[in-house]
């Protein structure tokens, strides 16, 4: 029987100290992952970013203090982990690089988003080095014969120049994959590698966005034509909705591709909304799971699911705006809303939610938009601008639910009293979805969940 190929992804938690990258590796161990993709460790991108931050607004010495931060807290991890000088030596080697780079920012009192994404990549690069040794640590402590190998994501994740949130190459990925990872099918290396950080064909380096660690997981999956993709956490698993919103909040056993897709777009943090796409059209299952308690089990994201309940979870996604745009040259005419999408396009903002009248379109957006005001002008040419902020967008995720009678009547009697901003349905037989005020939200969210899915 042929042995599955595993691909495992670990969070930031995951990786916060030696211990937790010890855990970590252990269950890499136990669930024989082939290749592993860790975050940097918790705190350590917020970090780079106000280094890059300050190093381009104050002065020298505030920025010497984040690096000695970051430098102290990794070069702990290594001696926890008992690494030798040679091996601590290519951290030391990245601290100077991010030191230079650092510097340089500080000199042009300039940090463009090619030189932010250069210094953020310093986390995980630094990271996975110490994951590799603990890797190896366990590895030892097991009396395996395998070996934990470092691999540098970019001689493998090609994207575009869009850096910032880069796109992956997919054909130019699954040919390097085959050049540099065909050997993991038929030897005991386990590589270690970078999420979030990639690079473009002539060499710079790119990061996906915030949250990118879990889509570098599933395009490295797909390229290497993995069969399993799991996402370890600090949580067991996909929940009903966010348990710190509602004490009812239960595991999901399983959960099919389309519906992960919405739950996670609209609001759920457990996973990039981008995760899915690359194991969606590979259809590779999806595991998720908690690296602190993995005999918790977790939730498959699978292609087909046995069970498809009305309502299998829900969402709240807080601080969001509703801008509605209203003409009368939108009656009885057409290219308005080409106008609108292309206006968006233009600032590569993204709609969450959309619905229209005889003269007017609302549509949602998260209210960092409010800082684009070129955005907002470049609307008003055409249109009367209308923003309301302090807005939630609440998500029903599950099957058939725009062909099922009823539905709507029992939402809705059972947040009576509570306006409804927007209402988004028809779209998608997997989610319906609604407009409050934001400082409602966990009051609907407990509402809905005792309605629907109960404790």
């Amino acid at each position: 029987m042929k042995e599955k190929v595993i691909v495992s992804k670990f969070g930031g938690t995951s990786m916060g100290d030696a211990d937790c990258m010890k855990r970590s590796a252990e269950v890499a161990l136990k669930q024989n992952a082939k290749l592993i993709v860790v975050s940097a460790t918790s705190g350590t991108t917020n970090d780079l970013i106000e280094l890059s931050k300050t190093a381009e607004k104050s002065t020298w010495e505030n920025a010497v203090l984040i690096l000695t931060k970051i430098k102290v807290k990794h070069l702990k991890i290594a001696r926890d982990l008992e690494m030798s000088p040679e091996k601590i030596d290519p951290l030391n080697q990245l601290f100077e690089e991010l030191e230079s780079m650092s510097r340089g920012v500080h000199l042009l009192k300039d940090c463009s988003l090619k030189a932010l994404d250069s210094i953020q990549s310093i986390g995980e690069r630094l990271s996975s080095l110490l994951f590799t040794e603990a890797m190896n640590v366990v590895l030892r402590a097991a009396k395996k014969e395998s070996n934990a190998r470092w691999l540098d994501a970019r001689d493998v994740l090609i994207t575009d120049n869009q850096f910032g949130k880069a796109r992956p190459l997919t054909n130019e990925i699954k040919n390097l994959c085959l050049e540099h990872l065909s050997v993991l099918k038929h030897s005991d290396i386990i590589f270690v590698t970078q999420g979030f950080i990639g690079k473009t064909k002539d060499g710079m380096t790119t990061t996906l966005g915030r949250g990118g660690s879990d889509y570098s997981a599933a395009i490295l999956a797909e390229g290497i034509g993995a069969d399993i993709l799991e996402i370890w956490t600090d949580v067991a698993g996909i929940a009903t909705t966010d348990p710190r919103l509602c004490s009812d909040a239960r595991a999901i056993s399983e959960i099919s591709f389309k519906e992960a897709s919405e739950l996670a777009t609209f609001g759920a943090k457990i996973l990039h909304p981008a995760t899915l796409l690359p194991a969606i059209r590979s259809s590779i299952p999806v595991f998720v799971g908690s690296s602190f308690n993995p005999e918790l089990g977790g939730t498959w994201v699978k292609k087909d699911v046995d069970n498809t309940p009305l309502v299998r979870a829900m969402a709240l996604r807080k601080k969001q705006i509703l801008v509605t745009l209203s003409t009368p040259e939108m009656l009885y005419s057409h290219g308005f809303l080409y106008q609108i999408f292309k206006v968006f396009n233009d600032h590569k903002v993204s709609i969450d939610a959309i619905t229209t009248s005889e003269i007017s379109v609302s549509l949602t957006l998260d209210d960092s938009t409010l800082l684009n005001k070129t955005l907002i002008s470049d609307l008003e040419e055409f249109a009367e601008v209308l923003v309301e902020d302090n807005l939630a967008l609440v998500s029903l995720i599950g099957n058939n639910i725009n062909h099922t009678a009823g539905l709507a009547k029992r939402i809705f009697d059972s947040i009576s009293d509570i306006n409804v901003r927007m209402i988004c349905l028809g779209a998608s037989k997997h989610n319906f979805c609604f407009m409050i005020a934001d400082e409602q939200g966990p009051e609907v969210i407990n509402r809905l969940h005792k309605t629907f899915i109960g404790k």
